[in-house]
């Protein structure tokens, strides 16, 4: 990953790099519009697959509920300490309403471990019986960066 490159100059990722960077545990923030036609903004975890962006919502999260009124969507995962991030401005298609057992759980677990470890799967277990949201963010632009500021030092 370029995050471990020391050589690796400022600029745009590759595709490998921008998968692997994706791969990892950094959290998405995703931004709608609410009903109102404000901007709303929340840290969830996602899942980069399928050419693009899976989000996992309960049943309340507002997030989910005005993407399923407005797709216009947008996702910033970055990073900090070693820059790098990932822009994405897309349309959210809502694959499954509220429910219990559909295809989100799958998805679910895998982000689970990816975001908490091995052991993620427990933290979703004693929520199982809550209804959740899948939506998928459709890509229209990606923009990914990477710093390097081992290069100032």
């Amino acid at each position: 990953m370029a995050d471990s490159d020391s050589t690796a100059k400022p600029g745009p990722m590759s595709q490998a790099e921008m998968e692997a960077f994706l791969a990892g545990g950094e959290i998405c923030r995703v931004s709608c519009l609410d009903d109102d036609g404000w901007p709303y903004a929340a840290p969830v975890w996602h899942e980069y697959s399928d050419g693009g962006f899976y989000l996992v919502g309960r049943e309340e999260a507002q997030w989910a509920i005005y993407m399923s009124r407005n797709p216009s969507t947008f996702l910033c995962i970055d990073t900090v300490a070693n820059p790098q991030k990932v822009l994405v401005k897309g349309a959210a298609e809502v694959i499954e309403r509220p429910n219990i057992g559909g295809k989100w759980v799958e998805i679910a677990r895998r982000m689970a471990v990816r975001y908490l470890g091995e052991d993620g799967p427990k933290y979703l277990e004693p929520s199982m019986g809550d209804p959740r949201w899948l939506i998928f963010i459709r890509p229209e632009t990606i923009k990914t960066w990477r710093g390097n500021f081992s290069r100032l030092q």
